[in-house]
């Protein structure tokens, strides 16, 4: 969302982006602004962006593509080289991405009746390489099949790796299982000398980190009319324990949308849903709330458990040839789910686990793209306003 400019250079086009989609909740009250990291700041929303494509890297239809993010607390590398496809094999893509930003969607703290969500110290570092391969679609189906591996790092504000949160509670799942393993000898040796040399052996085994390979399988259903369309999308993902300190676990993840037009107004449905069996660490969680899922809230500040399930409703209609309109029902709910997440993040913060949003949207539509304002109302009736500008062309 955002400005774009692009450059010709060569062959190679350099597209260069500046994205903008906030919470104005720290726009309008400016006393929010003396702590920007904690706060939903208007600087930490804007992201600038650096994209550079090659269309025939070696003179044989290869596809180089390189994009670079950076924001005021988060950074994101991401290489991608394609081969081109044929008739009897999937298209291949190597992909290599390097990603820091804060945790907020677990580990952040709930604050204004949770509409927002501020930072909880938490920052994930996560690098991953794989291989992406991607089936030619028949008929309205389409397949993606990737393994990928995965090497993920909690930091603290300063950038160092930490094992526990703030409080004290593990955010790997390694930690997570190395500190119930000891927690029996903790109770023996509890009038002894022998727990402090056991702490310091947690200290240095304490799993500062987590790693995973993920075979993932995406497919996705989409059908569209004049007045109607129809989208279904499933993805499951498979740990694989290639050594035994490797998470192992199943997580799938399904998305069914549905809009239909009747006269002047759209009517739009969609139903998202998961669960995650097996290892798993706190920022694995699906969470619950914000602009994606249950507007009027922050981000995760309804919730973040094992499973998830969110509907989203919502009336669309034309005001004029510009501006748009829509009434929006959200709800979400972890499904109980939270408390079996590792330490246990949302009871912490004291989330609630299931949450309902309302409201209304604006949209005009101008040259430099759509631009889009909610006014949003949760369940503890705070409200938020969101605002987004979306390109008009890519």
């Amino acid at each position: 969302m955002g400005a774009q400019k692009s450059i010709q250079a060569g062959k190679a086009k350099i597209d260069v982006n500046v994205d903008f989609s906030h919470q104005l909740c720290g726009t309008l009250f400016p006393a929010y602004l003396n702590a920007l990291r904690h706060s939903d700041s208007p600087l930490s929303q804007i992201i600038g962006s650096l994209c550079i494509k090659h269309p025939n890297l070696f003179g044989r239809s290869e596809k180089l593509d390189v994009l670079l993010d950076k924001g005021l607390y988060e950074s994101n590398i991401f290489v991608a080289y394609r081969r081109p496809s044929s008739h009897w094999l999937a298209q291949q893509t190597f992909v290599v991405q390097h990603s820091v930003a804060p945790e907020v969607a677990v580990h952040g703290v709930p604050v204004d009746n949770f509409s927002r969500s501020g930072s909880g110290g938490v920052n994930l570092c996560r690098f991953s390489a794989g291989l992406n391969l991607n089936e030619p679609a028949s008929s309205a189906w389409s397949s993606t099949t990737s393994i990928r591996y995965e090497h993920v790092r909690l930091l603290n504000d300063d950038g160092r790796c930490i094992s526990r949160d703030m409080s004290g509670l593990p955010v790997t799942c390694r930690y997570h299982s190395f500190d119930e393993s000891i927690q029996p000898r903790r109770a023996a040796f509890a009038k002894t000398q022998a727990v402090s040399s056991i702490l310091s052996f947690d200290r240095k085994l304490g799993g500062l980190h987590d790693n995973m390979v993920v075979v993932k399988t995406e497919s996705q259903y989409g059908t569209a009319k004049d007045d109607s369309f129809s989208q279904l999308n499933f993805q499951i993902e498979q740990g694989l324990p290639i050594f035994p300190k490797w998470l192992a676990f199943n997580r799938f993840k399904f998305l069914a949308r549905r809009g239909t037009k009747v006269g002047p107004v759209f009517l739009l449905m969609s139903l998202t849903g998961g669960s995650i069996v097996g290892d798993m660490a706190p920022c694995q969680a699906f969470s619950i709330g914000g602009i994606g899922s249950v507007r009027g809230y922050g981000e995760g500040a309804v919730g973040s458990g094992r499973q998830c399930l969110i509907v989203n409703n919502e009336v669309s209609v034309p005001l004029t040839k510009l501006f748009e309109g829509a009434l929006f029902l959200d709800f979400g709910t972890d499904l109980g789910s939270g408390r079996l997440v590792p330490g246990n993040p949302a009871l912490r913060y004291g989330k609630p686990g299931s949450g309902v949003g309302y409201g209304c949207s604006l949209r005009f539509r101008s040259q430099v793209g759509q631009v889009q304002v909610d006014y949003a109302i949760n369940g503890f009736q705070q409200t938020s306003i969101y605002f987004g500008i979306s390109n008009a062309a890519s």
